[in-house]
């Protein structure tokens, strides 16, 4: 199964930025969502951010996530 993780940008230079999810930091590319900036969240998958993402849609898809794997433990 493949899914994208929304990511909060931490960094962006070019078309390469970093991100954090979970407490963690990743380094990716921005090359279709170039409008991203610092303090947005993105929805990543393979390295690569897909799109822009609200907020609130973050924290949802992140709970539904956290839900997830909880069930599976």
């Amino acid at each position: 199964m493949c899914i994208g993780m929304p990511c909060r940008v931490i960094t962006r230079s070019g078309e390469l930025g970093t991100v954090e999810y979970c407490g963690n930091s990743r380094e990716i590319n921005f090359a279709l969502v170039p409008q991203a900036g610092n303090g947005e969240w993105v929805l990543v998958h393979a390295g690569l951010a897909l799109q822009i993402i609200g907020e609130d849609e973050a924290e949802q898809l992140l709970a539904l996530l956290e839900e997830f794997y909880a069930e599976r433990d």
